[in-house]
């Protein structure tokens, strides 16, 4: 199962900092990150959705990380149709947004989105330049709803990653149902663009079928949201929050390996935010795919060796230490500090 990466949605989720998972010593940007790394290959970065992303932290990033660390990065809200802040975005952009950015029935004015485009893929040079980078997530709205006009932006998009590895999750259930799941799978193919799996509460407004075939050679996605009552209907840290039981986990083995079969690289990742429940379940399907532990040769800060933090169990995620589902924990998917450049401050390069 080498080619099967298991990871979280976030290193940086304001409930996992707070959960204790990360040790004494390891809980500045730097260490997080390089703690995280030591315990798993794969992470996504989902700040690049709530605010352009910015070359000095991709940098950073891949300074902080070992040979083989993968970063899937999620597309800025506004290159996949959803409702973007103007603090979001660089603050030369920002009169612009209300003028060209577009709406649910109208998009954005070509030319604005070209400098958008410009300025995130430049972001990413240092990831892709060092090796690091994984793929892209696309992760379109619920409304995006099968039809020619959602069709041709998924064309577009192609044609502005050429030579990027691009993975697409539909959040409109009709994408893969009975009657639309060939088209799917055959846009999908003829783009070489990754078809995302995602696990949710069944039976639910919105529920999404996990059953999603391989769309690319190259590279297959699974992304667990958690089986919340909410999904359909509930706020932002409702919807996410669950625990997986090692029994639930277990029936995804046969899936993956499957997608595993098929696809040169499978990610995994874990995107319920509750405590330390995201990465205590990463690490749980990495073990039950027979993955060994990742915790034989931490990464340290150039002259900063020094005592090696305590392992909480098999991939950092064990009983010791660990955190629940905390009903009133934060939620992170609120956007990123900005600073005047519209990215993540710099002196909190996560």
């Amino acid at each position: 199962m080498d080619g099967i990466l298991t990871g979280t949605c976030s290193w940086t989720d304001p409930a996992l900092v707070s959960s204790g998972w990360y040790p004494r010593g390891r809980r500045d940007a730097e260490g997080r990150l390089r703690h995280y790394a030591d315990r798993f290959p794969l992470v996504e970065v989902d700040s690049t959705y709530y605010g352009m992303p910015s070359a000095r932290n991709s940098r950073l990033w891949a300074e902080r990380t070992p040979d083989g660390f993968r970063f899937d990065v999620k597309a800025f809200s506004l290159l996949t149709g959803h409702p973007t802040r103007p603090a979001a975005l660089p603050a030369d952009l920002r009169p612009a947004l209300a003028r060209h950015g577009g709406t649910r029935r109208t998009p954005a004015d070509p030319a604005f989105l070209d400098e958008v485009w410009h300025r995130f893929a430049a972001a990413l040079g240092p990831l892709r330049d060092a090796g690091r980078m994984g793929a892209v997530l696309f992760q379109l709205p619920p409304w995006a709803q099968p039809g020619p006009r959602t069709r041709a932006f998924v064309e577009e998009c192609r044609a502005r990653t050429r030579g990027w590895r691009v993975a697409v999750e539909f959040r409109h259930p009709g994408w893969w149902a009975e009657g639309g799941r060939a088209d799917t799978a055959a846009l999908l193919g003829g783009l070489g663009m990754a078809a995302v799996a995602v696990d949710t509460a069944a039976g639910l407004p919105g529920s999404l079928t996990p059953d999603v075939p391989v769309t690319s050679p190259a590279l297959s996605v699974v992304r667990f949201h958690g089986r919340s009552a909410a999904w359909g209907t509930g706020g932002k840290e409702e919807r996410f929050r669950h625990d997986y039981t090692e029994g639930e986990l277990r029936e995804w083995l046969p899936r993956v390996r499957a997608l595993a079969d098929r696809a040169a690289e499978v990610h995994v990742l874990f995107n319920n935010c509750c405590g330390d429940a995201a990465v205590r379940a990463a690490g749980t399907m990495a073990a039950l795919l027979g993955q060994e532990p990742r915790t034989a040769a931490p990464t340290e800060a150039p002259g900063t060796a020094g005592p090696r933090p305590r392992s909480s169990g098999a991939h950092g995620n064990g009983a010791a230490g660990h955190t629940g589902c905390d009903t009133n924990s934060p939620d992170r998917r609120s956007a990123p500090a900005t600073s005047g450049t519209g990215t993540q401050e710099a002196s909190c390069p996560d």
